[in-house]
């Protein structure tokens, strides 16, 4: 059963811990004190089709808010491929309205990304990992496609993004799932040597990755050594200027966006 949220609600609403550029990854690293950052320089692009429900997740055991948007000038995005979003420690989709994020996504396709939809629900703050009942990988695999495939959307053409602990989550989801995404983007992912994600690093062998980090941000060795690990060169690897925040993050969501639409774009062999 979902009960949809009003837009009002969408644009306003900011659960979780106030500042969307903490630091997140809890569990792939503990840093000193998570900071606040600026928010995004936000396109101006419309918002197109974004919405914002309350949905029962069956493996999480509880109701979860799941937000989608579809670039303006596609309607209700039937028909489009699906890039699943991985929010960090201290956002939720929530925020994702003030982040601007179906804005960024409207303005990468009117600079010619090819269109996507954009879907994610909240994950809570377990790195994208079981823990006992509460499991939002397999909420992130099994029933956000089956949510999105309600909504008309092509699920059998499907990538993953994520920024700090969702960075972290969306990559281990790729290693969990080998084969079955486009691409799996990731910033500023709370990674370290020796966690579940370099374990599995082999296991992204077929898999286009992308990584962005900002120079000043804690997470960087971990996450060039990260790109040097992996079993084929990342389809990017781009480290400039920018603190672990979404002040930082928005200056590279429309190179990750267009990625994301090239990924999604063309047929399976």
């Amino acid at each position: 059963m979902a009960r949809t949220l009003s837009r009002r609600t969408l644009l306003t609403a900011a659960g979780g811990i106030a500042g969307a550029g903490l630091v997140g990854g809890l569990a792939a690293r503990q840093l000193s004190t998570p900071r606040p950052g600026p928010e995004p320089t936000v396109p101006d692009a419309p918002a197109g089709d974004e919405r914002l429900i309350r949905i029962a997740s069956g493996a999480r055991g509880r109701e979860v808010d799941f937000w989608t948007a579809v670039p303006e000038g596609y309607g209700d995005g039937r028909g489009l491929p699906v890039c699943l979003v991985l929010h960090g420690a201290s956002a939720t989709p929530r925020d994702y309205g003030r982040f601007g994020l179906a804005r960024f996504l409207t303005d990468a396709v009117r600079r010619g990304a090819p269109p996507f939809a954009l879907a994610g629900a909240t994950g809570g703050r377990l790195s994208w990992r079981p823990a006992g009942d509460d499991d939002p990988r397999r909420m992130v695999r099994e029933e956000v496609p089956a949510w999105c495939a309600r909504r008309g959307f092509d699920i059998s053409r499907t990538a993953v993004w994520g920024w700090s602990m969702g960075g972290f989550g969306a990559l281990l989801l790729a290693e969990t799932y080998p084969g079955w995404l486009r691409m799996a983007a990731a910033f500023s992912p709370a990674v370290r040597p020796g966690d579940a994600v370099f374990t599995g690093v082999d296991k992204l062998r077929g898999t286009p990755v992308g990584l962005w980090c900002g120079r000043q941000d804690n997470f960087l060795p971990d996450v060039r050594a990260l790109a040097r690990a992996l079993p084929e060169k990342p389809v990017r690897a781009a480290w400039a200027d920018g603190r672990h925040n979404f002040g930082y993050w928005g200056t590279v969501l429309p190179d990750a966006f267009a990625l994301i639409g090239a990924a999604l774009s063309p047929p399976r062999p």
